[in-house]
């Protein structure tokens, strides 16, 4: 059976169960809708969580990003495992605690005012928005790939497929259908590591193979691939390279507090029937999400490796050592026909040469040595690395066809998720919460489902013009959040004395400093060619990339809130009884 059929298949396989899923656990009352009844067991809810948390960024362009920063690329790891963290310890107990169905809705109640609970709509609006722009590239790819079409025609599949299972399904249908879709994403990511892992260095787990010898050889893998890269100018993989360590740091931190602001991943904790299991339900989204994010150092440098080994498969700078064109592989077909992959010929050789032509120094030597007139991959979409590993290892088609589907369920648990919080803050929040107090059940459920609709077109249509790879997009999201919603929770929960004019002033701080250095460097809305100044670093405010400012955000939000509250009258005496009542623990409920 040919690729592109099997893919189809397994890949209907999924979305049957998707959908068969949505349809069974289909929300009938507004608690089901948002927070699936409060009866989803610890072990389910995390699985469901990490599915939710680990999304296109992660299954598809992390590695991806690792592949081609190297050993920077560690920042995403290291900021998206430890901000889990922080949200356990921190945010996810007394929250589920307080007991409300949203983010907003905690907000406007401790601060006791309608005006901070709007604000609070519009930056989880903001951040969802643009977080769910990754996942719909994500979606795209993974479907262009299968289909072999444009990343348009990809992406309109995509949103038709999310439209069906998470407008119908609401928490409780997402909540099922997130765990079907962590069990195949785990297995997708998984088992071709494992394959190439073997393949490459003999050792059977991947996390061991990174730092294994070349099979049959003395030589390490990243030793490898550091000599191979430095032979092509680029610089080494384990080297610090490509961002500087002030920006490793702020990126790190950003990713870290943004994703314990993350709304639609707090609003998970809500989904279990007491506190204990919210604490529980972290621990063992910990472990799951573990699983695969130990994976994806090893996938990054294999997927490098073997990448390079197929476009120079000879000795560099032998006339004969470069891939022929006309004998290029079916997977370089595959992905040329998507338009994430395309080369020129600009030597007329009629082979390709791959190497850092914006090294000056190694540009001009490989023109007067080798006769090369600029590296010839004039796109190579980092987003593709993880689909296409398997590919360029010569995998089975099975495997291949399984990576498509766990690509697609990645991208597709996170933006139901998403889809869930902008619908829930626009109906629940806004709607019922705000404007029409008295508005039925049934209604609600309609305003929240039109919402999900209307955020999947627009999302959809920003997908095909986002402001970078997958995992930076949702690295710009996680710095609106750190900026807004992280610091307002947290004085929520452990300032008393932190009162309404304090937290909507910082919000409003937080946030509006972080969009508005956003979009002097990466564009209106993200319509290209309307930033201010060019997103490079000689640009840049001190030096700070855009995905990092989000730390700048939150101090900026921490600082106007205190001068704020310190000039301004405290909260009244229930509210503070109130915080105080939502940290300590409760002798023998569970609590």
């Amino acid at each position: 059976m040919d690729l592109k059929t099997l893919s189809l298949l397994v890949v209907g396989a999924t979305f049957a169960i998707y959908i068969g899923i949505a349809i069974w656990a289909k929300a009938s009352s507004t608690s089901e809708f948002y927070v699936a009844g409060k009866g989803v067991p610890p072990v389910l809810n995390g699985m469901a969580t990490a599915a939710d948390w680990m999304s296109a960024a992660s299954f598809i362009s992390m590695a991806g990003l690792i592949a081609f920063l190297g050993f920077t690329g560690g920042a995403y790891l290291m900021g998206w495992t430890g901000g889990y963290v922080l949200m356990a310890l921190l945010l996810a107990p007394y929250l589920r605690k307080f007991g409300k169905f949203t983010v907003p809705e905690f907000i406007g109640d401790r601060f006791y005012s309608k005006a901070a609970r709007i604000v609070a709509v519009i930056a989880l609006l903001v951040m969802s928005i643009t977080y769910v722009i990754g996942q719909m590239r994500g979606v795209g790819i993974a479907f262009s790939n299968i289909l072999e079409v444009r990343l348009e025609y990809g992406l309109v599949t995509g949103m038709a497929v999310v439209f069906i299972y998470a407008v119908f399904g609401g928490m409780k249908g997402i909540t099922y259908t997130q765990i079907a879709q962590y069990v195949i994403m785990i297995f997708a990511y998984t088992v071709p590591a494992v394959f190439i892992a073997i393949q490459l260095t003999g050792a059977p787990l991947p996390q061991i193979g990174l730092g294994s010898t070349l099979a049959g050889e003395d030589t390490y893998l990243l030793e490898a691939l550091d000599r191979t890269l430095v032979d092509l100018g680029f610089a080494a993989y384990t080297s610090v390279a490509g961002m500087s360590m002030l920006n490793m740091f702020l990126l790190t931190l950003a990713l870290m507090i943004g994703t314990a602001g993350l709304p639609h991943v707090i609003i998970r904790f809500f989904t279990v029937p007491r506190v204990r299991d919210a604490r529980k339900s972290a621990g063992w989204a910990l472990v799951f999400i573990g699983i695969l994010y130990t994976t994806a150092p090893a996938v990054g440098a294999m997927a490098m490796y073997n990448l390079i080994k197929t476009v120079q498969p000879g000795e560099i700078g032998d006339p004969q050592g470069n891939l022929v064109i006309d004998e290029r592989p079916d997977w370089m077909l595959r992905w040329e026909r998507t338009g994430l992959l395309e080369w020129e010929d600009k030597n007329d050789d009629g082979r390709l040469q791959y190497y850092n032509d914006a090294n000056p120094e190694f540009a001009e030597m490989a023109r007067e040595e080798f006769g090369w007139e600029g590296s010839e991959f004039t796109r190579i979409d980092r987003d593709i690395m993880v689909l296409a590993n398997p590919q360029i290892a010569n995998l089975p088609n099975w495997v291949i066809a399984l990576v498509a589907a766990g690509g697609i369920a990645a991208a597709l648990s996170t933006a139901a998720g998403l889809l869930l919080a902008i619908a829930s803050a626009i109906s629940h929040d806004l709607l019922k919460g705000v404007f029409m107090p008295k508005i039925s059940e049934k209604r609600e459920l309609l305003a929240g489902r039109v919402a999900m609709g209307a955020a999947i077109l627009f999302a959809g249509y920003l997908g095909l013009n986002p402001p970078g790879f997958a995992a930076e997009v949702v690295a710009l999201a996680f710095g609106l959040a750190a900026a807004s919603l992280f610091p307002t929770l947290m004085m929520g929960i452990f300032v008393k004395r932190m009162n309404r004019e304090g937290a909507i002033a910082g919000m409003l701080a937080g946030l509006i400093s972080t969009l508005l250095y956003i979009f002097l460097y990466k564009g209106w809305f993200f319509f290209p060619g309307t930033n201010v100044f060019p997103d490079t670093a000689e640009y840049w405010l001190f030096g700070i990339n855009p995905t990092g400012f989000g730390v700048i955000g939150a101090v900026l939000n921490f600082v106007v809130a205190y001068l704020v509250m310190k000039v301004t009258k405290a909260p009244p005496e229930h509210i503070q009884h109130l915080v105080e009542d939502v940290r300590v623990p409760r002798v023998g409920t569970g609590s």
